[in-house]
């Protein structure tokens, strides 16, 4: 079983909602694949998907501490601290990050939705503005998103 198959299986499972599964042929890999950048990314897309959001961040730690320039573990560790209701360590997290998140328009946006979830809605307008300027699509995304409700007549 060569490492690509598994791979191509466990995105396979995740397209099909089958995370469980995703996460099982994951585990298969000998231990040093299974915490390569390729291969923790896939298990934290089907942990997240599965709402497995302790797992998720277990996996996004592995994934910062193996591959620290990834912005993945990041911005989903910080999802996940978020959705753990962990809002200030996963604005922490974000800001700990490499430089590189400062490029990325999910990062802008999470630091925005976490910002009005503690109640400073000008740092959320500023980094939510920066988002949609970065990319439109969050000005949509921002419209529905219940974090925003405290900001949303400012939007």
């Amino acid at each position: 079983m060569t490492s690509d198959r598994v791979l191509l299986a466990a995105q396979g499972y995740i397209e099909l909602g089958l995370y469980p599964e995703a996460v099982a042929e994951l585990d298969q890999l000998p231990e040093q694949l299974r915490e390569s950048e390729p291969v923790l990314t896939l298990k934290i897309a089907a942990l997240m998907a599965a709402r497995l959001w302790e797992a998720a961040c277990a996996a996004c730690a592995r994934l910062r501490s193996s591959s620290p320039e990834c912005t993945t573990g990041y911005i989903h560790g910080a999802f996940c601290l978020h959705e753990l209701g962990r809002t200030t360590e996963a604005r922490d997290l974000l800001l700990s990050g490499p430089a590189s998140l400062l490029r990325e328009p999910t990062f802008h946006y999470n630091l925005g939705c976490y910002a009005a979830v503690l109640g400073e809605p000008n740092e959320a307008l500023r980094h939510l503005h920066r988002s949609f300027e970065m990319d439109s699509k969050f000005r949509e995304i921002a419209r529905r998103d219940p974090d925003l409700k405290s900001v949303r007549e400012a939007l």
